[in-house]
């Protein structure tokens, strides 16, 4: 794999894609009473398009461009400037319901804002959620400094590539451009067309995404040095021509989410489609088995790697596996055992799908995890030799520079590339026929509300603003490459910490 896209332009190109839908959620709401005579002053002063003519009248307010009371005070206020005294602005009621604490209201505008023009607002949340606790407790030194708004530039001096293969044992060298690709969606659990409009956007971007538990569609084969495949307890859609066309093999051990629980698929998304490529029934609920039947050791681990090597000559093994509290004993077994990419998949993780009994009580939160296998593997002399992703509740790009701080070379997304596509995080992912949006269902009627082209721009949108923002850090901490900020705890601190701190000042 070359460092881009042979067939696209590098950085890829962004382009404004709007929402889908004909009022867009928005954070606040105007509200123009009778008073209003068309007079067209709203229009000629907002810079964001919220007012807008057709024909002769003043149409409804397209609220989700308006960035609301950062407005006050300026010359393009437009609830002073009306001269009938027709405007109104309060926040929109609806936010109060939208979202969760690690994924508060503000954060999902702000990246339905960044997936439409592909770059970080300045009026919505984009950084950090509301949870009070991990990432969001976590600071960048130089956050903590008065510093002026940055351009947001790209600096081609500044590499932000990583290579996934360092054992040195005559496998291919693969080389992504950003460091973080898609993690595992099924079949099943997404639609089709979701999961084109994954590879399609890590394909410009030169990365990759995974197939998830489901088998691997033959649609996704143009896109195939893009693609891993992914191995797990059920075996669901696992088949040698597969596991020969893919660049990356990767053994879901377990999920960050539901540790020890296994896969969980319903039957009312186990459409015919679904059915075929899992072997399977359709309308019935399908399980995997929490762990491999034949791994109960490193030795048969070792064993499951070496027939995927065999079949594969040139694949990269990656393993997944959970945060349990012996992490970094499960980690080095995984080195031992021959896998190339180690990818730790923290507590935060997982969709609607997920119990919520076990996405809060159960693995640890993975900027515990990273630090601890990193310093392990450090100790252990085999840090250099293997590369270390992690995943689970990663949202920003903020996030995904912090746990490499923290110890990772990388990161695996998931939920932030499905709220690019307007997931509202309401958790119905496996509620019937799945998600009422289009997004994580099968169902052919509600699939239908999500285009090719519109959800891989979006998702590439994301990618670009996120990509602004990892070389605007790395140049705030005097960094020329994302390698040199691996394992730089220095550059963090916790906010409750420099808090405390100015206080004894």
């Amino acid at each position: 794999m070359k460092e881009c896209n042979k067939t696209e332009k590098w950085p890829p190109e962004v382009k404004q894609t709007p929402s889908r839908f004909r009022r867009p959620l928005s954070k606040y709401k105007i509200i123009r009473n009778e008073n209003c005579d068309n007079c067209g002053i709203c229009v000629d002063v907002c810079p964001y398009g919220v007012h807008k003519f057709v024909g002769k009248k003043v149409q409804s307010p397209n609220e989700h461009y308006c960035i609301g009371f950062a407005c006050q005070g300026t010359d393009h206020y437009c609830i002073d400037k009306c001269p009938q005294n027709a405007l109104s602005l309060v926040q929109n009621p609806t936010m109060e319901a939208l979202g969760d604490h690690r994924w508060p209201a503000d954060l999902i505008l702000g990246t339905w804002y960044q997936a439409e023009y592909g770059r970080p607002p300045a009026h919505l949340e984009y950084k950090i959620g509301d949870s009070g606790d991990g990432f969001d407790r976590l600071r960048f030194n130089f956050e903590l400094d008065n510093q002026t708004p940055t351009s947001w530039e790209i600096d081609p001096e500044i590499s932000t590539s990583i290579e996934l293969n360092r054992r040195g044992d005559n496998r291919p060298q693969v080389t992504i451009s950003v460091p973080w690709y898609g993690g595992g969606m099924s079949f099943g659990s997404i639609s089709l067309t979701v999961m084109l409009a994954r590879a399609k956007a890590c394909a410009a971007w030169n990365t990759f995404t995974c197939t998830g538990e489901g088998g691997y569609p033959d649609e996704l084969v143009p896109y195939k040095d893009y693609i891993i495949t992914q191995i797990a307890t059920g075996l669901f859609g696992v088949r040698e021509e597969t596991i020969k066309r893919a660049r990356i093999v990767e053994f879901k051990y377990a999920q960050g989410a539901k540790p020890g629980l296994g896969g969980h698929l319903l039957g009312d998304k186990v459409t015919p489609a679904v059915a075929r490529m899992r072997q399977s029934i359709p309308g019935m609920s399908l399980f995997s088995p929490f762990p491999f039947h034949s791994v109960y050791s490193v030795e048969d681990h070792k064993k499951h790697i070496d027939w995927v090597k065999e079949i594969n000559p040139k694949a990269l093994i990656a393993v997944k596996v959970s945060t349990p509290n012996d992490v970094d004993m499960v980690a080095i077994g995984s080195y031992y055992a021959g896998a190339h990419i180690i990818f730790l998949d923290g507590s935060y993780g997982g969709t609607g799908a997920a119990p919520d009994i076990a996405k809060k009580n159960i693995a640890m939160p993975i900027e515990l995890a990273v630090p601890k296998v990193h310093r392990f593997l450090v100790e252990e002399g085999v840090r250099d030799k293997v590369v270390l992703m992690a995943g689970g509740g990663i949202r920003t790009a903020y996030d995904i520079a912090k746990i490499i701080a923290l110890g990772a070379d990388g990161v695996v997304t998931g939920t932030s590339e499905l709220v690019a596509l307007e997931c509202t995080r309401c958790h119905n992912c496996e509620s019937g026929k799945g998600c009422p949006r289009g997004i994580a269902t099968t169902d052919p009627r509600l699939s239908a509300m999500v285009k090719l082209d519109w959800a891989a721009q979006r998702i590439s949108n994301l990618f670009y603003s996120w990509y602004l923002q990892l070389i605007d850090i790395l140049k705030r901490l005097g960094m020329k490459s994302v390698k040199e900020l691996v394992g730089r705890t220095d550059c963090l601190v916790y906010i409750e910490r420099y808090e405390k701190e100015n206080e004894k000042k």
